[in-house]
């Protein structure tokens, strides 16, 4: 079975669990982050930047739901 992460990928999410660990590592909108799953999220992200092997993102898929109709009289 072939590997599903690259070993550059690896590296960047190794990084970015250190710059959390250290207090620098920021999101998109500046704040510092605390979250173990965040940081492995950008350390992914910025290895898809680099062009690393990374599977594309899931895309998520909302059910859909009947939308009820409230009749005031």
């Amino acid at each position: 079975m072939a590997k599903k992460y690259g070993n550059a990928a690896e590296k960047t999410v190794e990084s970015a669990m250190r710059r959390r660990k250290k207090g620098t590592l920021k999101s998109g909108s500046g704040r510092r982050v605390t979250s173990r799953k965040q940081a492995i999220a950008i350390g992914l992200s910025e290895a898809r930047k680099k062009g690393a092997k990374v599977p594309r993102k899931t895309v998520t898929r909302r059910r859909k739901t009947a939308k009820r109709t409230s009749k005031s009289d």
